[in-house]
């Protein structure tokens, strides 16, 4: 390998070039600069790639679409918003995605998951592309009404650069089923056709089942991979979870499967911390209030005796062995991770993407704790999506017994990928470093097959 120095060198001369080309973009260059970081030496010591730009080349987007969309509320006013596919790269299969309709929705944040889904998507191990769009749509207080008029303005524009062999989309942040639904109704009216275009539909009409557990099941699979290889299960563990989304739903329902004890949920409210633990009754209640009554989280401290709410606060002061941060990007910060680790903390496993800054990784990277990076412990929900597009390819249903085998499969895949290729010599392994090269030859051995295109 490249010593340490020319590595370096060449590592903040390529990220001063991606700063460059794509100013204020800050989630972009993080997400850039923790690939590059891996992946730079086995990029110096391959004349192939370098000669071919094949980073270059691999950092830059296949295209970026904007558009307008505008709809009108239920008081009759015209409403504009901005929407955005970004198609990242396409070398190992159609571009392949979610959907995000939140009003802090921008570039950046499109580039980087887009980015981030290349590489997770190749971890996989099926033919997918990776892509992400999104428009600064906030579902959050709109009737259903006006969601559904707003995502068939949505399907207007988009339709024409999506299909099952171009760019599959699926559902991410404020896009649930009812939205995908809606979208998915307005394309089939569209273009007279009924084919796998979008995943995350529903049952009756193409979708898969273990979709909407698949991104938090696929988090605990990587953390019981990764204790595994040390000998150790998730049985008896105390974990601490963000978020009360449909990912942290399905963290904390397998978890439980496992035999672990979860003891915290958060909102954008602030956090709950149980001391008895959450249990099925107690998860069936939060399930209730954010995928029926979409309540605020403050309510499980008002209903369970031995519940503390606390506000405008993550639950990452609460002492926990394991750790799983599925809410959003950034969420949890140098001070959070140093708390942690005081606390005794000795493993994370990152359901939401990028959700821990770089500072918190360099702490958990130099304590030599388990650590699952998202390109990887979050693939579980890509992966299912691409199930889906098997099924619907092959007109069939698989059950959940299958679904959930396939999953498990999958996931031992990417723990396997990561220890082959962040494996030290000495019994412990980068999982970060692995994700990112493991992903990235994959795609990089195809762009060169290609030529220059």
């Amino acid at each position: 390998m490249s010593n340490r120095q020319t590595v370096d060198r060449e590592i903040k001369k390529f990220m001063k070039d991606v700063r460059k080309r794509n100013p204020h973009e800050p989630e972009f260059h993080q997400a850039v600069e923790e690939v590059v970081e891996s992946v730079m030496p086995y990029v110096l010591d391959r004349d192939d790639l370098r000669q071919a730009r094949i980073l270059e080349r691999m950092t830059e987007p296949d295209r970026v679409v904007i558009f307008r969309v505008s709809w009108e509320d239920d008081d009759g006013n015209v409403r504009v918003h901005r929407a955005w596919r970004v198609q990242f790269n396409n070398a190992i299969g159609p571009y392949k995605g979610g959907l995000r309709f939140h009003p802090q929705v921008d570039l950046s944040v499109l580039k980087f998951l887009g980015f981030e889904q290349v590489l997770k998507n190749s971890l996989t191990g099926l033919p997918m592309g990776g892509a992400k769009g999104g428009a600064n749509f906030n579902p959050k207080g709109k009737s259903p009404h006006e969601i559904m008029r707003f995502c068939h303005s949505l399907m207007v524009e988009l339709h024409r650069h999506i299909g099952e062999d171009t760019d599959v989309p699926a559902g991410d942040i404020g896009v649930g089923h009812r939205e995908i639904s809606y979208l998915f109704g307005m394309y089939k009216r569209m273009e007279n056709r009924f084919a796998g275009i979008l995943t995350g539909k529903g049952l009756s009409f193409g979708g898969s089942l273990v979709r909407k557990e698949a991104t938090g099941y696929g988090s605990v699979y990587f953390m019981k991979n990764m204790l595994e290889k040390q000998g150790e299960s998730l049985q008896g563990k105390t974990c601490s979870v963000s978020g009360s989304g449909n990912v942290a739903i399905y963290t904390i329902e397998k978890l439980l499967h496992e035999g672990a004890t979860v003891v915290t949920a958060s909102d954008s409210s602030g956090f709950v911390y149980d001391k008895n633990g959450i249990d099925e009754e107690k998860l069936a209640w939060i399930k209730n209030l954010k995928e029926v009554r979409y309540g605020r989280i403050s309510e499980y401290a008002e209903h369970f005796d031995g519940a503390e709410f606390h506000e405008g606060k993550t639950p990452w002061s609460v002492p926990a062995d394991l750790a799983f941060p599925s809410a959003t990007q950034n969420e949890l910060e140098e001070e959070d991770a140093k708390m942690l680790l005081k606390n005794g903390l000795r493993g994370v496993s990152e359901g939401a993407n990028m959700p821990c800054t770089r500072a918190a990784v360099s702490l958990f990277h130099d304590a030599k704790i388990l650590f699952g990076p998202a390109k990887a412990a979050n693939a579980g929900g890509v992966a299912v999506s691409g199930l889906e597009q098997s099924q619907n390819a092959l007109r069939i249903s698989w059950s959940r017994a299958q679904v959930d085998r396939r999953l498990q499969g999958i996931m031992k895949d990417i723990h396997d990928s990561c220890v082959e290729y962040g494996n030290d010599g000495n019994g412990w392994v980068d999982y970060v470093k692995g994700a990112n090269l493991a992903g990235f030859v994959k795609v990089a051995n195809a762009m060169l097959a290609y030529g220059i295109v």
